[in-house]
């Protein structure tokens, strides 16, 4: 399976057209959203072409291809509105030998773990070097409209960054999974990261973003 993964579109109808051309030319199977999609946030700018009732529509015309996780500016009048399940604080996808907590950001983060990446971590010191499934989790969320792929020595962080308002001169960007293997795109379809997940090494990432 292919999987589009975004996040923080916040209500901009502008960049969720953009996201969604590039979810057609991709042919993903699924499209992966991370939360907060359409309110700006009272930390944040008014992003381009704000228009919460027009990325209702665009959104709930692919219901049936949308995974999503609750956000920090999402709330249950959105879910009212969006015909798709929104409220979730996380979910778990297994891709191969791979186990992917995917979640906003706001409870679970690097310096919050999942309970069951505390859990690996405090005995990832008795397996070093192991090449076993534990070193395959993965984080992933958004929330700080950052992209980061960063290498832990038991799990992996990795960040899309946001749609609409990207932040520390980031893209404005997306993520790919598919056969094990990431990649990180700007709306236009740009490569600009790229981490083969299956093998966690810290060559696949571009020091600007670990």
């Amino acid at each position: 399976m292919k999987w589009m993964i975004a996040s923080d579109i916040h209500g901009s109808a502008f960049y969720c057209e953009k996201m969604l051309k590039a979810f057609e030319r991709e042919q993903a199977d699924k499209l992966l959203l991370l939360g907060d999609i359409l309110y700006h946030g009272p930390r944040n700018d008014l992003p381009k072409g704000y228009a919460p009732k027009k990325v209702i529509e665009l959104l709930n015309n692919i219901k049936e291809k949308i995974l999503c996780v609750r956000g920090n500016c999402d709330a249950e009048v959105d879910q009212m509105v969006l015909e798709f399940p929104i409220m979730a604080d996380y979910a778990m996808i297994t891709e191969g030998d791979l186990n992917i907590f995917v979640t906003h950001g706001h409870h679970f983060n690097e310096k919050k773990l999942p309970p069951m990446f505390e859990k690996t971590q405090e005995g990832s010191s008795n397996k070093e070097g192991s090449n076993n499934k534990e070193n395959h989790n993965i984080l992933l969320h958004g929330h700080t409209h950052v992209p980061v792929c960063r290498v832990h020595e038991s799990y992996t962080y990795m960040n899309p960054g946001s749609v609409s308002i990207p932040k520390e001169n980031s893209e404005h960007s997306y993520m790919i999974l598919e056969n094990g293997a990431f990649w990180w795109k700007t709306l236009d379809g740009e490569t600009y990261l790229n981490f083969k997940g299956s093998k966690p090494e810290r060559g696949y990432c571009r020091e600007e973003y670990r």
